[in-house]
């Protein structure tokens, strides 16, 4: 086995431990929950999508993708949602995910009370949309980092952990503060 296959296999390997970490997290009736929750909330097919969270040293970057790169509607539909909560958010708007996840979920409080002191930057992806949270204050890159966990937690059966699909690309012009990461996540194309 060449180092290219050893290194695909691992990687494969820690992202299905991970995920299958994240999909014992909640029980069955949570996931379902949420789920049901969810429907209600984003305009997509959870089960046409796949959400990534990936942790980084300023907070994270969400992603949702279309599992199927050609399907338009779904993907219009992500980015719709996406550049909405990300306005939301940075008017410290969290009720959807309320709805969603409940006024308990790790870190929302912070996130919400913020007041401006985390970023949350939205791009267009060509699969898909991401946020990139950030923020400079060590509390809050927590906060960020225990709301995606309970993120994957919650969305087990539809998402997954960027951290170890994650690459580094060159920052994008305009913007050398820092590197931009971007997982490259391959989505579970398996009905459950």
């Amino acid at each position: 086995m060449n180092l290219i296959h050893k290194i695909t296999l691992t990687v494969f390997l820690t992202s299905a431990a991970m995920t299958a970490q994240a999909q014992s997290s909640a029980s069955p009736a949570r996931l379902d929950d949420v789920a049901e929750r969810g429907r209600h909330v984003m305009p997509f097919d959870l089960e046409k999508t796949q959400h990534v969270f990936d942790k980084t040293e300023h907070g994270g970057i969400q992603q949702v993708i279309a599992k199927d790169a050609g399907d338009s509607a779904q993907i219009n539909l992500i980015r719709q949602h996406l550049a909405d909560i990300s306005q939301r958010f940075k008017q410290g708007d969290f009720s959807k995910q309320r709805r969603i996840h409940g006024d308990d979920m790790p870190g929302l409080a912070e996130l919400a009370g913020a007041n401006g002191a985390v970023r949350f930057d939205y791009r267009e992806l060509p699969n898909g949309a991401e946020i990139e949270y950030s923020a400079e204050d060590a509390a809050l890159v927590d906060a960020i980092h225990r709301f995606f966990n309970a993120q994957l937690s919650d969305h087990a059966r539809h998402a997954v952990d960027g951290q170890p699909m994650k690459c580094e690309h060159k920052a994008q012009e305009g913007n050398n503060k820092h590197k931009q990461h971007r997982p490259m996540p391959q989505p579970n194309d398996s009905k459950e």
